[in-house]
């Protein structure tokens, strides 16, 4: 995963939890940055890094995503004292993606996504327990007419409570009756099938190995920051070895009769 610096604090973005912004790189590229320092604090970037990339890993269609060196100097600059103190308190590593100039919104009455397409993205969005791709608040783009998934800063919410977290990877995610695609994923079986392939120890290890030590804080629940992302891996192998309860659980939520 590349590195960059922030040099510019361009613009807010007014949606989402995490108040993001559009700022300029050091390699002069434009990214969407969520703050470390933020309310939802360092694991809403955790679960962006570790879900974003496992969509990635997926083949799913995603943004790039980058580190992304905050100085806060660059808070001198803003004139609004709130987004002076959130760049001070996000000084260091964040996370970001690529900025989609022209995107926009998926509406689910404008585009009617393959079922392939839709049914893999419903699996994944219920192996990370992502709660945010609801008609209210999809989280999907639309850019150069294909989809686009961002916003995965609520997933793996499992991090939250860490207690008896390896028994809770069986949990079968009963908001997926809410996803703003499953109307469309009539693949499911055939996605779990080629989806669950992909996933192999080696590429959790990878994903989890990208967690920067800064965020793994005080609160982590392991000594060591090898053994929190450990942690991580572990809880995502369980629920990939007890993926049939998300997996029917979402096929019942298409046909609830």
């Amino acid at each position: 995963m590349r590195t960059v610096g922030a040099t510019r604090y361009v613009t807010p973005l007014h949606e989402g939890g995490s108040l993001p912004a559009i700022v300029e790189a050091d390699d002069d590229g434009m990214y969407v940055l969520k703050f470390r320092g933020a309310g939802q604090g360092p694991k809403a970037l955790i679960a962006e890094m570790v879900a974003g990339e496992m969509a990635r890993a997926l083949q799913l269609p995603i943004p790039e995503i980058v580190l992304i060196e905050l100085d806060a100097d660059l808070a001198r600059t803003e004139p609004d004292p709130e987004i002076q103190e959130l760049i001070k308190a996000s000084a260091g590593l964040n996370v970001a993606l690529d900025y989609l100039p022209g995107a926009v919104m998926f509406d689910p009455l404008a585009e009617k996504p393959a079922a392939r397409l839709a049914s893999d993205i419903v699996w994944f969005d219920a192996f990370v327990t992502n709660v945010d791709r609801t008609p209210r608040n999809a989280n999907l783009l639309m850019w150069h007419r294909q989809l686009q998934l961002i916003d995965h800063g609520a997933a793996l919410y499992f991090h939250h409570s860490w207690h008896q977290f390896l028994e809770r990877a069986a949990d079968p995610f009963t908001r997926v009756k809410d996803h703003i695609l499953l109307p469309f994923a009539a693949s499911l079986q055939e996605s779990d099938a080629r989806l669950s392939q992909l996933i192999t120890p080696q590429v959790l290890d990878r994903i989890v190995g990208l967690i920067p030590e800064t965020w793994l804080g005080k609160d982590a629940p392991f000594g060591t920051a090898q053994e929190n992302r450990e942690a991580y891996a572990k809880y995502l192998q369980r629920r990939l070895e007890q993926r049939d309860a998300f997996v029917q659980e979402a096929i019942r939520a298409r046909s609830p009769d």
